[in-house]
């Protein structure tokens, strides 16, 4: 990390201590994760953070910008970083599989049925905010697009049925995948959830 860069990972306002924006953002991305827009106050900010108020709103404007920063960062280096990794690391079933499993796992982590950042803000906030509809839209497409990448490699590799309409066939596996992102929200049971799985992948066969 050069000098620049150090720099830029602090802020320091004139009535509050240096703080890390970073790890920062991190905690406010967790707690709207958890909580959802509305439910989560500046005040739930603050204690997640150990920012105060002030500083929040020098640094982000307001609640609803510190949101979109938090989303922002959640898509770029949850869900991009984890389909970059996948597509680099995996076959294509592994791939497809492991991005199920990302998801499922949080049921089994105490109080880790958080789901994704960004279908929860598509349930709670798109149908009303543009700008936030957009960003998860685009986020779906690119979703669809990895599904859609690695259908069509697995069909070439013969690891997949090559008889299926490959556009087709990732339609169904991102509503599936957004549908069981759904379910962990409200009904998080594993069984559930790897059928939903099981069911795409076997859908590939």
């Amino acid at each position: 990390m050069n000098d620049h860069s150090k720099q830029a990972r602090w802020l320091f306002m004139p009535w509050e201590k240096r703080f890390d924006i970073d790890e920062t953002l991190t905690r406010a991305m967790q707690t709207f994760w958890t909580h959802g827009y509305e439910a989560t106050s500046m005040q739930d900010l603050v204690t997640a953070t150990g920012v105060n108020r002030a500083s929040l709103y020098a640094t982000y404007g307001d609640k609803r910008e510190l949101f979109l920063t938090a989303l922002r960062k959640y898509d770029g280096e949850v869900r991009q970083r984890t389909l970059a990794e996948l597509g680099q690391t995996l076959s294509p079933s592994g791939a497809i599989r492991a991005i199920f499993d990302k998801f499922i796992g949080q049921t089994q982590v105490t109080n880790g049925n958080w789901g994704c950042f960004l279908v929860n803000t598509a349930l709670e906030l798109a149908a009303h905010d543009p700008e936030l509809a957009e960003m998860v839209n685009r986020a779906q497409d690119e979703i669809e697009a990895f599904l859609l990448a690695m259908i069509r490699k697995g069909q070439a590799s013969g690891e997949f049925s090559a008889q299926g309409d490959a556009a087709m066939l990732a339609h169904q596996a991102l509503a599936a995948f957004l549908g069981m992102l759904v379910m962990i929200r409200s009904r998080p049971k594993p069984e559930y959830l790897e059928a939903i799985r099981d069911g795409v992948l076997k859908s590939l066969a």
